[in-house]
């Protein structure tokens, strides 16, 4: 098959081919001038922002937005990997292989003889594995846990893999007792800087108590977020509707219109 007739192709088993054939004839002499300035570097914005909206779609259930994010998030893989096949670093195929190997690795009781009866031993299994192979047993052990994460993400990833080894809070009342603590300390720093720390320290203890209770931060930091702008848009619109503004109202009318908004 040409690569025109790949381009073209409508095939449902080869729709990876005809996205690499897309891909390599977009960085290719005389295929589009914005796709051949790319590098791996230019691309991680693009790559983190795909990342996000795929998640987006994934919390509000909407399978067609879905199905559109995976395509975008897929092209970034094919995108690197066209990028790293142009100098002979590797491409899709060993991308694949890769992954392919590495979860035949760490499934030792689907593919091989290892017994892991349930979720909690499956990950056990994982992370001793995962060290084994990374040769990680005489770093230290939270070496490399989450790294490029973003902070929230991080924060909750260190915690989970900490109490692994015994190194947490014996139960939530811990847990709530280390957010007074920390927000006592916000109230009673006596500089910026000071300020600062604490209150770092007050968001790595709230994440803690959202892992206590088994609930992602990021999701609902997500939600909070989501219901912040809703309301907001709510009192937006009543003050409109009373011929004010966001700039004209004032705090009070604000604040009555937000609690009108709260309540609906």
């Amino acid at each position: 098959m040409t690569d025109r007739e790949m381009i073209e192709c409508s095939e449902k088993a080869r729709q990876m081919d005809r996205l690499r054939a897309i891909m390599h004839r977009l960085r290719a002499p005389g295929g589009c001038p914005w796709d051949a300035e790319q590098t791996h570097a230019s691309l991680v914005p693009n790559l983190i922002e795909e990342a996000y909206e795929t998640v987006d779609a994934i919390q509000r259930d909407d399978m067609p937005h879905l199905r559109e994010e995976l395509g975008d998030l897929l092209l970034q893989v094919v995108f690197h990997s066209e990028l790293a096949s142009e100098r002979g670093d590797f491409d899709v195929d060993e991308v694949a292989r890769e992954i392919s190997e590495k979860l035949i690795r760490r499934h030792p009781h689907v593919f091989a003889t290892s017994g892991a009866d349930d979720a909690e031993a499956v990950l056990k299994q994982w992370d001793e594995i995962k060290r084994s192979e990374k040769g990680t047993g005489r770093e230290p052990f939270l070496h490399g846990t989450g790294k490029g994460l973003p902070a929230l993400l991080r924060a909750a990833k260190l915690q989970k893999k900490a109490a692994k080894v015994g190194f947490d809070w014996p139960d939530e009342e811990g847990v709530r007792d280390k957010i007074r603590e920390e927000l006592d300390e916000v109230e009673s720093a006596d500089s910026p800087e000071a300020a600062a720390g604490e209150i770092g320290d007050l968001l790595f203890s709230v994440v803690n108590l959202a892992r206590f209770r088994k609930l992602d931060p990021e999701v609902l930091l997500a939600d909070a977020n989501r219901k912040f702008e809703e309301r907001f848009g709510e009192m937006e619109k009543a003050l409109r509707e009373r011929g004010r503004s966001l700039e004209d109202a004032s705090l009070d009318e604000m604040e009555a219109a937000w609690q009108a908004a709260k309540k609906r």
